[in-house]
């Protein structure tokens, strides 16, 4: 069936044809993700191992090492990176840009699970890993100060009502908080005092745990009644560690002020954020994948009044940094080059034809087909970036050759004396085959951006694939639309 000769003899579905391209591609951009750049998923994961008071050469060779080689085994691992510190490994997974992110990580746990019978028996806790794509970056960083509260106390307001508003948020998909840790009570031990009354750091170890055993305290049955016992016995801070008596000597009781100072801190000491140059703690807030940023912190923006009223009134929450004004501006600049590029477009067109009708056919097929790539970039899954604005800029001068062929074409049997209908149909018939070589020539020129592999093919295939929606959209309206 010949759909051009269709189209082009019934208006009514010609208009119908072009009213939908439009919906659908306004409806594609008002739904598209905005974004720097392209969403790129790099399958990576973090495997996490603790053993606390470890030094980082022991961690290496008694952790790191066995968690590597099992973890070598995995097949299809590009690169594997890993990092010892005191009480602590970190070790990075790279894999192939193809492979399940989902398998990778089923893998990974079995082989976790195989490092177990490897690793020290004083671990307390197993091997940990999480997905992650070292490509995203938080968007938002939002800053917690007080001038009356310590860092811990901040740290817990953060991670039990800011961390947990953020991340009820549509488009918000992690919050982190960094610069500080939770409230915890550290016992520094005076070595000269502990050898003076003869005690070692065991016993100090042994008094400190019994201390502090949350433990079922039983009941007591007497005749029909029964009488459970409720009592907590938790040490929860400085004040309640100071005076437990850790040994006995010379009939007296050594308490653990006698040996130690006993303050209330946090549970990381080398852990510090400064805002302004005062202590602070940091919400980092990222994306889930696919997010419009700008929106997702619209309504971040307006989450905030919520927090600021569910967070005691001595601590600040302040946006410190803000990723979209950026992002806004390198958007703005690419859609003023693609409007200019439109016009400039269309008056070359009307410079050459002299002709203010004949310029009104490619001047209507451009917004068309521009506007309609949008429609197929959110069903490609495409988002709203630097590099599909830019193929969107690269594609005004081709999407207007295909309607302006047709239309000389047209042209020439309109001067000849044919009826307009009748030279609309002809005229398209004949440089049908040639307008169909032409679009598929351009896109063959960019079939080798499709093709490429790698991370630079990853982030610049979303640019060639938009441009060749552009192509393909601008032979069917030029075709259809234009005669």
């Amino acid at each position: 069936m010949d759909f051009s000769r269709f189209f082009i003899a019934r208006p009514v579905a010609t208009t119908l044809l072009a009213l939908g391209v439009l919906f659908a591609g306004a409806l594609g951009y008002f739904h598209l993700p905005v974004s720097p750049l392209p969403q790129v998923d790099f399958p990576t994961i973090l495997v996490q191992a603790s053993l606390p008071g470890t030094s980082p050469d022991v961690m290496a060779s008694s952790v790191a090492e066995p968690l590597e080689r099992r973890l070598s085994n995995i097949a299809d691992v590009d690169e594997m990176t890993s990092q010892s510190f005191a009480g602590s490994t970190r070790i990075v997974l790279q894999f192939g840009l193809d492979r399940n992110i989902d398998g990778a990580a089923r893998d990974v746990e079995a082989a976790l699970n195989a490092a177990h019978a490897d690793l020290p028996t004083q671990m307390r806790g197993n091997p940990t890993y999480n997905k992650v794509n070292p490509a995203d970056a938080p968007f938002m960083v939002l800053a917690l100060t007080s001038a009356t509260r310590t860092r811990g106390q901040i740290d817990d307001v953060a991670a039990n009502v800011v961390q947990q508003s953020l991340a009820q948020v549509d488009g918000v998909g992690q919050v982190n908080i960094v610069g500080s840790a939770l409230p915890a009570v550290r016992v520094e031990i005076n070595p000269n005092a502990l050898s003076a009354y003869g005690i070692g750091f065991e016993d100090v170890r042994a008094a400190l745990g019994s201390a502090n055993a949350d433990s079922p305290k039983g009941a007591i049955n007497v005749g029909d009644h029964r009488y459970q016992l409720y009592t907590n016995d938790q040490a929860l801070n400085a004040a309640d560690y100071k005076p437990l008596i850790i040994a006995y000597r010379n009939n007296a009781g050594v308490r653990l002020t006698d040996v130690a100072d006993v303050i209330d801190s946090v549970q990381d000491v080398r852990n510090s954020a400064l805002s302004n140059g005062k202590p602070s703690v940091l919400a980092l807030v990222y994306r889930q994948p696919g997010a419009n940023i700008i929106d997702t912190v619209e309504r971040v923006r307006a989450k905030l009044g919520f927090i600021r009223a569910s967070i005691p009134a001595d601590i600040d929450i302040n946006v410190v940094a803000d990723r979209t004004p950026s992002i806004r501006a390198s958007l703005n600049d690419t859609e003023l080059t693609l409007l200019i590029s439109i016009v400039l477009v269309i008056l070359v067109v009307f410079l050459f034809l002299r002709n203010l009708r004949a310029t009104l056919v490619p001047s209507i097929a451009l917004p068309i087909s521009i506007l309609g790539t949008f429609g197929g970039m959110y069903l490609c899954g495409y988002s709203i970036d630097i590099l599909s604005l830019m193929a969107l800029t690269v594609a005004t001068g081709f999407v207007v050759d295909d309607a302006i062929v047709v239309l000389e074409n047209i042209a020439r049997h309109i001067e000849g004396g044919m009826p307009r209908m009748q030279a609309a149909i002809l005229g398209a018939r004949e440089v049908g085959f040639t307008v169909l070589s032409m679009s598929l020539s351009l896109i063959a020129v960019f079939l080798p951006i499709l093709l490429m592999g790698g991370l630079v093919g990853r982030l610049f295939r979303e640019f060639a694939a938009t441009l060749s929606l552009a192509i393909a959209i601008s032979l069917v309206v030029s075709l259809t639309i234009a005669p």
